[in-house]
């Protein structure tokens, strides 16, 4: 059981959505953490959420400014450190087809300067948020956090005797998170006119606080280089702007530069390191650091079928108009109304 009371945490990107939440439910769960450090690089969002979460109310918290590119800021924040959750990334996808060598550095070299100083000091365990733009990438951004999970699962080979795990969690959309579709759509629909980019677009769909209990289970479970992915529900674009704006028109206006029709989290050519934990898949590494019998055995892990890919095109469940509403009332607003 995971235990967090009397250890030290940093999150990078700590400002962002799951940022905040994951602070929230720390301080829920383990209310006699030593220290929570939130590391990024916003100071106004940093204030804002010092309004939140003070000090004087929450004195194991602590706020640094600092960028995953800056190797020796990072290595001065992890001082002390047990563990870290790397959240942050540069993540619009037209934005970084745009501005392709910014998303570099922070997504592939940022995640280079994570593990290195996590090897320099003494982080005990280090989990890394990924995408399911990372499986089969058609955009940069996707791109760069293939190569960012593939860094991490590397960090386990150079770790030598030093006692450090090195995971990766992989999800769809966040629903409500900065940037994502259903609050983009909330603010749209006074218009009357919603615009979809494809009439037969689908997205897997997690709420925060489903992404903070990956996380977790990561921290608790890993035994070093596996990628977690949850097994979680799709929607339909148009379900979701049915949902929000009934009474909007839908404008077909295409695909944007990057962007995929249906999301894929494990492709064909995953399947043959997979395997299905129940809650979750994990993809395991292909030159792992332990006996892959024994973690069968320890998690009754069955390998998926050869072939075997999870996307949320072909996934098996869907939400709906009804079910995309309640979700929005129970994880974003109780007020919402259609």
């Amino acid at each position: 059981m995971l235990d967090l009371n009397g250890k030290t945490i940093l999150i990078t990107g700590g400002t962002g959505s799951l940022g905040k939440h994951l602070t929230k439910n720390i301080f829920e769960k383990f209310p006699q953490v030593k220290r929570l450090v939130i590391y990024s690089r916003d100071e106004q969002k940093q204030f804002e959420m010092a309004q939140e979460y003070p000090q004087s109310k929450y004195p194991a918290i602590r706020y640094f400014i600092g960028d995953v590119r800056d190797a020796d800021r990072l290595k001065k924040a992890f001082k002390d450190i047990e563990y870290v959750i790397h959240t942050a990334a540069m993540k619009h996808v037209p934005i970084a087809e745009y501005n392709p060598m910014e998303c570099v550095k922070t997504n592939v070299l940022g995640a280079e300067n994570v593990i290195n100083a996590a090897l320099e000091t003494e982080v005990k365990n280090v989990v890394a948020l990924s995408t399911d733009k990372a499986a089969a990438p058609i955009n940069l951004y996707g791109a760069t956090k293939l190569c960012s999970d593939k860094l991490f699962v590397a960090g386990n080979n150079i770790r030598g005797k030093h006692n450090i795990k090195f995971s990766v969690v992989r999800y769809g959309n966040v629903m409500g998170s900065n940037g994502s579709v259903i609050p983009f759509f909330i603010k749209k629909r006074k218009e009357g006119v919603l615009p979809i980019t494809d009439a037969t677009m689908t997205r897997f769909n997690i709420s925060l606080q489903e992404g903070v209990d990956l996380v977790l289970h990561a921290m608790e479970t890993a035994w070093g280089g596996e990628i977690f992915v949850p097994k979680i529900p799709s929607y339909k674009l148009t379900d979701v702007a049915t949902a929000i704006g009934p009474k909007c028109k839908q404008e077909i206006v295409g695909i944007r530069p990057g962007e995929k029709v249906h999301e894929e989290m494990i492709t064909a050519s995953d399947s043959f390191s997979t395997y299905d934990l129940g809650k979750y898949y994990a993809i395991l590494p292909q030159v792992p650091n332990f006996k892959i019998d024994d973690y069968i055995a320890h998690f009754n892990a069955k390998a998926v079928k050869q072939g075997f890919q999870y996307n949320s095109g072909e996934n098996n469940e869907f939400i709906g108009v009804d079910e995309i509403r309640k979700l929005i009332k129970e994880n974003l607003d109780p007020n919402f109304s259609w």
